[in-house]
Formats: structure tokens, C-alpha cells, sequence
């Protein structure tokens, strides 16, 4: 197995509160800013949400293995969110996916 065998990848599918949604995406900006600059393992978190449908979040998510997959689940960071959120996720689905190609601009190369 090559190392991009190990990647956990996956697209995580919320719908939230629609009352609730700016204090649920402070909550997960927070989350995911700590995540990136503090856990090497945890290599990519976009989240967006639908234009019509704003309550529906997608996350793209990418770990560099189930290790960090693991430890990230486990950080203060992550409990504190997944705990100031549990009232707001209406539906959460997590799906496993398979990388075809991942390809993103530097911030260097954005300017």
C-alpha cells in the first residue's frame, strides 16, 4: 500500500438548524482553522454550503491515514464542536470516497 492508499477521504453531508446556522458556522470555522494549523495528519477540511439550500453543508475532509483520522476525532478542538453543535445537526451523513484527483492552487499561487 502507497501512501496515498492510506488517505482517509470523505464528504461529509449536514443539514442544520436554520436558526441555528451562524452560531453552527462560527463553531465549525473555529473547528476546522484549529485542525489544520495544529494536526499535521489532518491534510484538507473545505466546507460550503448549498446556494438555494444554505442549512445544507457539505465538508470535504482528508486525513493522511486512519491514525490521524483517529487522534483528530479525539482533540479538544474537535469534542468542543461536535458538543456546541449536537442541537443544531438535524441529518449528518458521512460518506467514503475514493480520490480520483485532488488538485488545489498554493495560497503562494493565488497572490
Amino acid at each position: 500500500m502507497n501512501k496515498q492508499d492510506e488517505r482517509i477521504i470523505r464528504i461529509a453531508e449536514l443539514e442544520i438548524d436554520s436558526t441555528q446556522l451562524a452560531e453552527y458556522r462560527t463553531l465549525l470555522t473555529e473547528e476546522i482553522e484549529a485542525s489544520i494549523a495544529m494536526e499535521p495528519g489532518v491534510l484538507m477540511l473545505h466546507a460550503v454550503a448549498e446556494r438555494e439550500r444554505p442549512e445544507r453543508i457539505r465538508i470535504l475532509e482528508a486525513y493522511a491515514n486512519r491514525q490521524d483520522y483517529e487522534a483528530h476525532i479525539r482533540t479538544s478542538h474537535f469534542l468542543k464542536y461536535k458538543e456546541g453543535t449536537a442541537e443544531m445537526v438535524k441529518a449528518l451523513r458521512l460518506v467514503d470516497v475514493d480520490p480520483i484527483a485532488l488538485c488545489a492552487k498554493t495560497s503562494h499561487e493565488l497572490g
